[in-house]
């Protein structure tokens, strides 16, 4: 490993510039976890089984290129470095692709399912293009562990403002736009996305640089590269942890907007707004209005959560931390089967506090990939790190696609009939569990995972060490 040992500290300027590159992708991204089912069943009118079909086969197809994707970035070589460029030549295609996924053309039902998913594909393969480069470009921007602690809380908290933006204010602003045309409106707003996206991009791609370097003589296979990842157990542990982590957040994010439309009353939604002032934000509708209120809520909890990330895992370690967090975020999630029809002031109190509780995780799964890089160089003496980063966003890709796939085809089963005034025992059941016992238990999965992974605080040390000693030969 090749560093400049002077510009290991990274200033205000390049986290935030970098940050804005998390910010671009999650406003599509957040869209995704948060609106994609809905979209599909309620907005372009989709059925169920059929909207799980695209998202499954649409999305497992779009991951398995990112390994392919990891491979060519870490053998990409301009004056700008290995993984910046990347950013830029793929700015403005995701802006268009992001824009053509959330359009709805009038064409049949096959023809409405064929588009969704050429788009939905394209658009899963154009964020592995843009978002796996910009994932490793963290590990590459400098070898300092705590320095990749500060900047993963910089870009999470972007995440934080882009999913904000996402789950408080999407709908009021699609249905501004549209004029109570949900379809329309979301294709205004996804236009202002998708630019104000190619252009936090480019801002990236202009104030980031490139560090840490493979050493001069590596000159490895893909067959080797490949071979390195599969005796790597960080790397495999990690990519179970972030397909479970993502499969819960877009199991979880998609049903909230359903949970709050068909299982808590209106009267009693509407009761809670009028005594926090905030009733009728939504042209009058209660369940849209207490969703956005609530999901706001969390997010800002979320948000508090991530300032406690860097010194939590600084101390104790991420994998800990992780850990810990992760339970007791499932926890609240598995408390919220018990709220009754009108117990919305509990679901607030417990979402808030899984928001804060999830939040402290955030920008630690990131950060121990970047770790995970580093360990395999520490035990291989190669650097590959854009393919150990493939880990993260194959399992990003597959945890959401399987995850709202699972979701539509749950509402299939347990008979959602998509945006009826009411739905059946079975169908409302069904959202129950999806909003609370499955995300919960996977998540108390995902932290028990977390025992087999060896790089705790006393290895994370030693690996830093050791690779600066390295150099220094």
């Amino acid at each position: 490993m090749n560093t400049n040992e002077n510009s290991q500290q990274l200033s205000v300027i390049e986290k935030l510039g970098y940050s804005l590159g998390d910010l671009a992708a999650n406003l599509i991204f957040q869209t995704l976890v948060a609106f994609l089912t809905f979209f599909y069943t309620d907005i372009y009118k989709i059925p169920p089984a059929s909207a799980s079909l695209v998202m499954l086969t649409g999305g497992i197809l779009g991951a398995c290129f990112n390994v392919v994707m990891g491979a060519i970035a870490d053998r990409t070589q301009t004056r700008w470095g290995k993984f910046r460029p990347w950013i830029l030549w793929t700015a403005v295609p995701f802006g268009i692709i992001s824009l053509l996924a959330f359009s709805t053309p009038d064409f049949g039902h096959n023809g409405k399912i064929a588009y969704a998913f050429i788009t939905y594909f394209l658009l899963v393969i154009v964020y592995s293009a843009n978002n796996l480069p910009y994932s490793a470009l963290s590990g590459v921007m400098t070898g300092d562990m705590k320095q990749r602690n500060s900047l993963s809380a910089y870009r999470f908290v972007a995440v934080m403002i882009a999913q904000f933006t996402i789950q408080v204010l999407l709908l009021p602003l699609a249905l501004a736009a549209g004029h109570g045309d949900k379809a329309k409106g979301f294709e205004k707003v996804m236009l202002v996305f998708a630019v104000t996206g190619v252009i936090c991009l480019l801002i990236t791609f202009f104030t980031t640089k490139e560090r840490v370097t493979p050493p001069p003589t590596q000159k490895t296979p893909v067959r080797q590269d490949l071979a390195d990842l599969t005796q790597n157990r960080p790397w495999l542990v990690v990519l179970a942890l972030t397909i479970l982590v993502f499969i819960t957040l877009s199991i979880k994010g998609g049903m909230n907007i359903f949970y709050f439309k068909y299982y808590l009353t209106g009267q009693s939604e509407t009761a809670f707004l009028n005594k926090v002032g905030l009733s009728g934000i939504l042209q009058g509708s209660a369940p849209y209005d207490a969703a956005s209120l609530c999901n706001g809520f969390s997010v800002i909890a979320m948000i508090l959560g991530i300032f406690f990330s860097k010194s939590l895992a600084d101390r104790y370690g991420k994998r800990n931390i992780f850990g810990l967090f992760l339970a007791f975020s499932a926890l609240c999630l598995l408390a919220i089967w018990f709220a009754g029809h009108d117990d919305v002031i509990t679901v607030f109190t417990l979402l808030g506090i899984h928001g804060f509780l999830y939040g402290i995780t955030i920008p630690l799964l990131w950060a121990m990939i970047a770790d995970v890089a580093d360990y395999s160089e520490w035990r291989k003496g190669r650097r590959a790190t854009a393919i150990i980063f493939s880990a993260m966003i194959f399992g990003l890709k597959f945890g959401l696609s399987v995850g709202g796939a699972l979701s539509a085809w749950l509402l299939d089963i347990f008979g959602y009939i998509a945006d009826a005034p009411t739905q059946s025992a079975g169908a409302i059941t069904g959202i129950r569990l999806m909003v609370s016992i499955l995300p919960g238990l996977i998540f108390i999965a995902g932290a028990l995972l977390l025992t087999a992974y060896p790089i705790g605080k006393p290895t994370e040390l030693a690996i830093e060490t050791d690779l600066k000693q390295r150099k220094l030969i």
